[in-house]
């Protein structure tokens, strides 16, 4: 399968300590028709970005000195640029905590390049999802909530929302779709655009969104889970939860079966 094509003028910072790696990725990025920087650690990743703000980072979690988390804290502080991590490390909470802090995505080490090279053009393709269209698309409101897909603009009782790219695609999707139930295999399909991947990128993104929509995310009114099934949008949620309620339990995905079912 040929790569798409990128974004036209897209500039590319990779973000990685060894230069085998580096050299690798930038060499497909660049024959992909990125325009493509390197920086070898965080401090000159960051140096590099304030001077001339690239389009998409992707950014190693093990660097010296300052690792890959810190940098994309400080990259998320300066504005909403797309953050791709690279992460050799088998443990599943460094890659949650890497989408926890504002990653878009994640690829573990060892990987395809030509597989990173669809994820970035992924990603730039919905980041750049704001560009003028010939008519206003209409602004989508629920439940105190308001999306403006021309302008990628999110409020909630008209208080911007500060969302990273995913979470407002992920936002705008429920929107589009009030009251209907999804699971995370077909969120993964229609929001991110991938017909495969790992799950728990859509339970972080769900958990980091409540954080940003609901009034307790401990006790999300919006967005439900549907146990067995994924999530669902409530246009009207329920006012006046009872003391002793509680959320339902995450859906994880049944290892055998791929198939969702609630938490422990």
């Amino acid at each position: 399968m040929d790569t798409p094509p990128p974004a036209p003028g897209a500039r590319v910072l990779v973000v990685d300590d060894d230069r085998t790696v580096a050299e690798v990725v930038t060499g497909y990025l660049d024959r992909a028709g990125y325009e493509v920087e390197h920086a070898e650690d965080g401090p000159t990743a960051l140096e590099r970005a304030a001077a001339r703000r690239p389009d998409l980072v992707v950014l190693d979690l093990m660097l010296p000195g300052m690792d890959g988390l810190e940098v994309c804290r400080r990259l998320r502080e300066r504005g909403p640029v797309p953050v791709i991590m690279l992460t050799a490390r088998g443990d599943e909470d460094d890659r949650i905590l890497g989408l926890e802090i504002g990653a878009d995505d994640y690829v573990t080490k060892p990987f395809s390049p030509r597989e990173l090279v669809l994820r970035v053009e992924s990603v730039l393709r919905r980041s750049r999802a704001s560009a003028p269209a010939p008519r206003p698309a209409p602004l989508l409101r629920a439940a105190g909530l308001a999306v403006d897909p021309a302008a990628r603009r999110a409020t909630k009782n008209g208080a911007e929302l500060a969302l990273t790219v995913r979470e407002f695609d992920l936002l705008t999707f429920f929107l589009r779709h009030p009251g209907r139930a999804f699971g995370r295999e077909e969120l993964m399909r229609e929001v991110w655009g991938w017909d495969f991947g790992d799950l728990s990128t859509v339970t972080v993104h769900v958990r980091r969104l409540r954080g940003k929509v609901e009034d307790d995310p401990a006790a999300p009114r919006l967005v439900q889970t549907v146990w067995g099934v994924g999530y669902r949008l409530e246009a009207e949620p329920q006012s006046g939860a009872t003391p002793n309620s509680a959320p339902a339990p995450e859906p994880v995905p049944d290892a055998a079966h791929g198939e969702s079912s609630p938490r422990p």
